[in-house]
């Protein structure tokens, strides 16, 4: 067996090398600052990430996300771009042969290089003559922006007979409105449905011929649904949806949380049945809003087109079948969450058990109940740098003309002539150095939420170790306030082993979504090994990587309790940890187990009601039309879901640290005193050591 921890009845050795007097006890022995290198590896971490940002916030520009390029390069929805562009948002491709010949297989013309222009609304034909659309009104043109949209973007009427000519050869400054078009993601979408009265007129002035296939149609569709994109527009769904990410995600978990510590501190015996009831009742409501946004359900799909349109036609999107895969896996969810909480509605007494004794450590240190807002706190201000620092880095690059052999001549207003040099189309190029900034911020923002996690979890560990180590709180040795203690000790000496604990878990996430990721494009490009020995290593090689994150997680969440109690560095607290958990499986594994079960599928509780409340609001007027339509539900829902979960990941470790602490220090009490805890409360030792309810629970 070990050497005892047992600084509590004076043999401690202290960090120093000496030997702690006697009534130190094993909390307040000499210390010192452990895994510095990884504290100076964090702070490095967060002037890059700094820098980084930085980078985002001076290229990124976040209307790129939602809105197209005009035939100047200006974003659509600019105000600071020549002309202020901030009332026209929508994108139009006014040489509708441009766009027939993008979708023609026999061209080698891109879509990029149509010439577009954004527009307030997208342009209807008229019933009885030809309507136009001009470029902006410069050079020759006396017209100011606000009289240009006054006048529908007509000024045809004002043009000399020369530039009319050039106007009917599809050269500009002003083209025909032949196909009607409907706003789709901010993009004027061409319906291949030509107006016989606008064709006629168009043909009646010597207009050049038209092209009337449904290429025009399809090749604009294409683009809307790239996948590019659809992911440019999920992200830009999050930066609309802020206000709902506030609520549902910020406000709405910790109301949550809150009520759930108070009701296990008043109500234990009844809350593993609510919680497992809730989780039903939640998990079932979720999927079937996937079921009504996928349309299975109801008539309440989303739709790609934006305000009226006609009720006739329907318009594709990828974001549907987004929708449809994820109602399968949610119902997949679902059924596998509720045979699993039937399952373990024997065992719920013994989680009833477990939860006495963090109920009494909540009331004893009840401070714990409220030291969960600091950290919250801390993470809510860096979630709103860290989401603000995210839009604007998926946004950033850089617009530049495209390179095209193509026939694209338009007239030049300032230039005063036709021009074939500079009208090819604009793109935001991007490159390799972007996406690397990217997974950094992605990885920064993953490892320092593990970090924050780590550290109210370390706290309160610390807290309850007090308690436990001092009898119960009855000796009056105990800190009079164990959490600010706690939280001094962990500033102090242990704030670099948390860093490297936090590290390791992040690694090791990062490593498996890589592998995934890598997995589904081998599976894509068909590259997939095709032998049975190739298969099992590479479906075995997924299932490994799983059960080593879900390890170092749970060895993670123990150390920090060891470093709490005794100012260890992260991997001497691990050896330790992982000793005490191994000698004593047994005796605690199953109790710990079931508790475990109860708490995270609290957790799931707020995060699914914080799933529900999303798409509640986010189904209401102001996301559905207009300005601040989102494409879809799922991105904010996620991120509500996700941030639900850290908060009460948050609050939630005030119950799971309380029994993990009290459980390792009970077993370590234990092996001190020869199997019979001496500082152990009574309720657990009723708990732990009444052989005949435990098996009585456990079969």
């Amino acid at each position: 067996m070990r050497g005892p921890l047992g600084a509590v009845i004076g043999k401690y050795p202290s960090s120093d090398g000496g030997v702690a007097g006697k009534g130190d006890g094993i909390i307040k022995h000499n210390r010192k600052c452990r895994d510095v290198v990884f504290l100076v590896i964090f702070i490095a971490f967060w002037v890059a990430m700094i820098v980084n940002s930085s980078f985002g916030f001076n290229q990124g520009n976040p209307l790129r996300l939602t809105y197209g390029l005009d035939y100047k390069g200006n974003v659509c929805g600019d105000r600071h771009a020549d002309p202020d562009l901030r009332e026209l948002e929508l994108r139009y491709w006014v040489n509708p042969n441009q766009v027939y010949e993008s979708g023609s297989k026999d061209n080698q013309a891109k879509l990029s290089n149509a010439r577009t222009i954004c527009l307030m609304d997208c342009p209807i034909p008229s019933e009885d003559s030809l309507n136009w659309v001009c470029d902006y009104p410069e050079g020759e043109v006396r017209l100011s922006v606000d009289d240009w949209i006054d006048r529908n973007y007509d000024y045809f009427a004002d043009l000399t007979p020369d530039l009319r000519n050039t106007s009917l050869q599809l050269q500009g400054p002003c083209y025909p409105v032949i196909f009607p078009s409907v706003n789709v993601y901010w993009s004027c979408q061409l319906i291949a449905r030509a107006s016989n009265v606008s064709l006629r007129h168009w043909r009646e002035m010597g207009g050049v011929n038209i092209v009337e296939d449904i290429a025009v149609d399809k090749s604009i569709h294409g683009l809307i649904n790239s996948r590019s994109l659809v992911l440019k527009r999920y992200v830009a769904d999050v930066g609309k949806s802020w206000g709902v990410l506030i609520v549902c995600g910020g406000i709405l978990p910790v109301f949550l949380s809150v009520i759930w510590l108070l009701m296990i501190r008043h109500f234990v015996a009844a809350m593993p049945w609510i919680t497992v009831v809730l989780f039903n009742g939640l998990i079932v409501s979720v999927t079937m809003f996937y079921y009504l946004k996928a349309g299975w359900i109801g008539n309440d799909s989303i739709s790609p087109i934006i305000g009226e349109h006609d009720p006739y036609y329907h318009v594709f999107a990828r974001e549907i079948s987004h929708l449809h895969a994820a109602a399968v896996v949610m119902t997949a969810v679902m059924i596998i969450s509720v045979l699993s909480s039937i399952a373990i509605v024997r065992r719920i007494l013994m989680a009833t058990s477990v939860l006495k004794v963090a109920a009494k450590v909540i009331g004893e240190v009840q401070a714990l109940i409220i030291f969960p807002i600091i950290p919250y706190a801390i993470l809510a201000i860096f979630y709103m740098f860290w989401f603000s620092a995210a839009l604007h880095l998926f946004s950033s690059g850089r617009v530049v003309q495209n390179d095209c052999n193509t026939n694209c001549c338009a007239y030049d207003l300032k230039l005063k002539r036709v021009s074939c040099d500079r009208c090819c189309g604009y793109s935001i190029q991007y490159t390799s150095h972007i996406a690397v900034a990217i997974f950094f911020h992605l990885f920064g923002g993953y490892w320092a939420t593990q970090f924050f996690v780590a550290s109210s979890a370390t706290v309160i560990a610390g807290s309850v170790a007090t308690y436990y180590w001092a009898r119960g709180g009855t000796s009056p040795e105990i800190s009079f306030l164990p959490v600010l203690s706690s939280m001094k000790r962990l500033l102090r000496y242990s704030i670099g082993s948390v860093a490297l604990g936090s590290l390791i878990v992040s690694f090791i996430e990062s490593i498996r979504f890589i592998l995934e990721a890598l997995r589904r494009k081998l599976k894509v490009t068909n590259s997939a090994p095709e032998s049975w020995f190739g298969r099992m290593v590479y479906n075995s090689s997924q299932c490994l990587l799983r059960c080593v994150g879900w390890t170092i997680k749970s060895v993670n969440r123990n150390a920090y309790i060891l470093i709490a109690i005794t100012g260890n560095g992260f991997f001497k607290s691990s050896e330790i940890a992982t000793d005490l958990i191994i000698s004593n499986i047994l005796r605690i594994g199953k109790v710990n187990v079931i508790g475990d079960v109860i708490l995270f599928l609290g957790k799931l509780c707020v995060s699914l009601a914080s799933a529900l409340f999303a798409f509640l609001m986010l189904d209401t007027h102001k996301y559905n039309i207009g300005h601040n339509k989102i494409s879809s539900p799922i991105f904010p829902v996620l991120v509500c879901w996700f941030l639900g979960y850290v908060v009460a990941t948050l609050f939630f470790a005030v119950v799971e640290m309380s029994i993990d602490t009290i459980i390792l220090s009970f077993c370590q009490d234990s092996e001190e005193h020869q199997g019979t805890a001496q500082y152990a409360p009574p309720l657990l030792l009723a708990t732990l050591n009444d052989q005949t309810e435990m098996q009585r629970l456990t079969q």
